[in-house]
């Protein structure tokens, strides 16, 4: 097997969990005073050959509170260690490689032990997409733990975490019945398309039985490279907690805006300044200064993850026009601002747009 070439086109991550404590001597190697921590590799399918660069996402979870998704990418031997914070005892972990992933898995910490994982490669040469979801009660929102999922004709049956959360990779593209069971509720099969490559994100309300009503059922279809980019999660996040205002490719056909600077310069705190000539307009930060009266507070463009306007004569519409669009993000102060875009530039705000 050429390894290089099945690791460019994979559609599938499987994780292969073994939690296992790791002795004095390594544990105080990695100094971790004390805390929990994991150490992670990323392999091929035969285990032999170290994948680097690939993203591993986690979320770490301490009593009942649950902290934002930390992302990081794992080193040259394609390894990632990582210090629990606080007093964590659970994190929940997954991995991203081009257009691959792998299902979430749950590990329990104890203070002072590492926890080995290894994530696995594996290459599928069929046509594939993925299904993710959330399941809730209906008639209170709060998620349904251990509801039992699956699609007719398909094996494999995947059962909600405490979130009311599952994740289906490298299902077949297709068309199939999905099927959701918990004791209590009153069983639910509706139809979901799963796309080439693409993720297929579902939202159920689940009806307690004998209440008399509709179960709900929400689809949409996630772009990859924005779910792999963390766009999504920086969405979740952000909306839960007034962090930032975020827009897909279907909110901007919905606006139909000439120029994507006139679409954002229509958010409050934000407005569009141009030359003499208006040859050259620039996304200024009315709500903030940088000390001087006369000096407007431009704000950093990032395009695919690249700061772009280094030069104070580009215009964010010398890049990219609306229709290019996948998603935008727009930061208006620090406190809001993800650490991928800080920096000494960012003081002023930061849109974020990623293309088709």
């Amino acid at each position: 097997m050429d390894h290089r070439r099945g690791v460019a086109g994979a559609a599938l991550l499987v994780l292969q969990l073994a939690a296992s404590p790791i002795g004095g001597e390594a544990q105080q190697e990695d100094n971790c005073n004390g805390r929990a921590s994991l150490r992670i590799a990323v392999r091929d399918e035969s285990g032999s050959v170290a994948i680097p660069n690939a993203t591993v996402l986690l979320r770490w979870t301490e009593s009942e509170a649950v902290r934002r998704p930390v992302r990081q990418v794992t080193q040259s031997d394609g390894r990632l260690f990582l210090c629990a914070p606080g007093e964590t005892r659970q994190a929940t972990l997954w991995a991203e490689f081009a257009d691959a992933s792998s299902g979430e898995a749950v590990v329990t910490l104890e203070p002072g032990v590492t926890r080995e994982v290894e994530l696995r490669l594996l290459v599928s040469s069929g046509r594939t997409g993925r299904l993710i979801g959330q399941i809730r009660d209906a008639r209170t929102e709060d998620p349904v733990a251990a509801a039992a999922v699956s699609l007719a004709g398909r094996p494999e049956t995947v059962q909600t975490n405490r979130r009311g959360r599952f994740i289906m990779s490298g299902v077949p593209v297709g068309v199939y019945e999905l099927s959701v069971r918990h004791l209590g509720y009153a069983p639910l099969s509706h139809p979901i398309s799963v796309s080439l490559g693409m993720t297929t994100d579902v939202e159920v309300g689940l009806v307690p039985d004998p209440v008399e009503m509709e179960p709900l059922v929400a689809t949409a279809t996630r772009v990859r490279r924005l779910e792999i980019k963390g766009f999504y999660e920086r969405k979740y996040w952000g909306e839960m907690v007034s962090g930032g205002t975020f827009y897909t490719a279907a909110d901007i056909e919905r606006r139909r805006p000439v120029l994507i600077s006139h679409m954002i310069s229509d958010e409050s705190g934000i407005k569009l300044t141009c030359g003499m000539r208006r040859s050259k307009c620039r996304l200024v930060n009315t709500r903030r200064s940088v000390g001087f009266a006369n000096e407007d507070c431009v704000m950093s463009i990032y395009l695919d993850g690249s700061w772009i306007n280094r030069n104070p004569r580009d215009t964010i519409d010398d890049f990219v026009i609306p229709v290019e669009i996948a998603g935008l993000e727009i930061y208006r102060g620090a406190a809001s601002l993800p650490a991928e875009f800080g920096g000494y530039a960012s003081g002023c705000g930061v849109v974020v747009i990623w293309t088709k």
